[in-house]
Parts: structure tokens; sequence; C-alpha cells
């Protein structure tokens, strides 16, 4: 079954305290903080992730893009995220799609919920990538931890050296 998860991205960043913190210095790079966020949680849950952000904060035209396989949308001038998230779930819904939709905005989500799809709120999804993050800094450390077993005795400049090699970089 196929899982889509629409992410409002100002809702998102007006409601995390990291981002909206970060979004009163450097809007830009709030946007890019909840990209990468968005990814990794992507990467993690094998869910599509697709995120709208409103048109009224960047003006000019609307326009799609793909940014570590996540579709980012800006929407047109004159068109909220709340709508094109609508129109999306619309689009998407199939028999075989689950559509996860992240807003805060209560309205959004009562018609969102009416139109067949869930709802997260901002909250529900931060503690998921929270949980996400903490569970992939788990792996990495039990990672690193393992040395490189060998049944060859050399020593760790040469095990460095090999694995060097290894990935290309010697």
């Amino acid at each position: 079954m196929r899982r889509v998860l629409l992410v409002d991205g100002y809702n998102m960043i007006g409601d995390w305290p990291e981002l909206k913190a970060l979004q009163m210095k450097d809007l830009e790079n709030a946007r890019d903080v909840l990209i990468e966020k968005m990814a990794e949680y992507q990467a993690f849950t094998g869910m599509e992730v697709i995120i709208i952000f409103d048109a009224h904060m960047v003006p000019g035209l609307g326009k799609k893009y793909k940014n570590y396989r996540l579709s980012i949308i800006y929407t047109r001038e004159k068109e909220t995220a709340d709508e094109r998230i609508e129109k999306l779930v619309k689009e998407l819904k199939r028999v075989d799609t689950q559509i996860y939709v992240a807003t805060s905005d209560f309205v959004e989500q009562r018609v969102i919920f009416a139109s067949g799809a869930f709802r997260k709120s901002a909250r529900e999804l931060r503690n998921e990538v929270l949980s996400i993050e903490k569970g992939i800094e788990k792996e990495v450390s039990k990672t690193r931890e393992k040395k490189v077993k060998t049944k060859l005795p050399i020593t760790d400049e040469m095990a460095e050296l090999f694995e060097k090699w290894r990935r290309g970089k010697g």
C-alpha cells in the first residue's frame, strides 16, 4: 500500500520550537532544516513525503521540485498551502493509498479528515522525527563501536589505509 504524507511546511516551522526560533533569524534556513528532517523521515519510514509551502512567504509563481527525493511544492500566488493540500488529497485518494496530512490548523484537519485522509498534528510529527533521529544516532554509534574484524593480523594503521582504499579515498 502506498503511504503519502503531505506536510504544511510553514505550519511545522511555526509550531516546532527549534524551527520557530530559527525562522525569526533565517526563514530559508528553517525551510532547509525542515526539508532535511523530512528527508530522514521519508528514508526511515518509507512513506512518500510532499512538503507544501505557501507562496505568500516566497513571492512569485508556484513551483514544484524534488530535493532529497522529496517533492517540495510552493503554491501559486493567491493559493494557500491548505488549498493545495486539499487538491492533492483529492488527486491522490485511491483504494491502495493512505494519505496523512501534517498540520495543526484545526479547520484544515477537519476538512482533511472529511476527505478521507488521516491527520497528524505538528507535535505528533515532531515527536516521530525526534524518535527517528534517536534511533539513527543509536545505529550510528553501534556501527562505530564495532571494530572491523579481519582474519589477518594487521595494525590499525593498515586497516585504516585499506578502509580508505575500499571507499575510494586513498
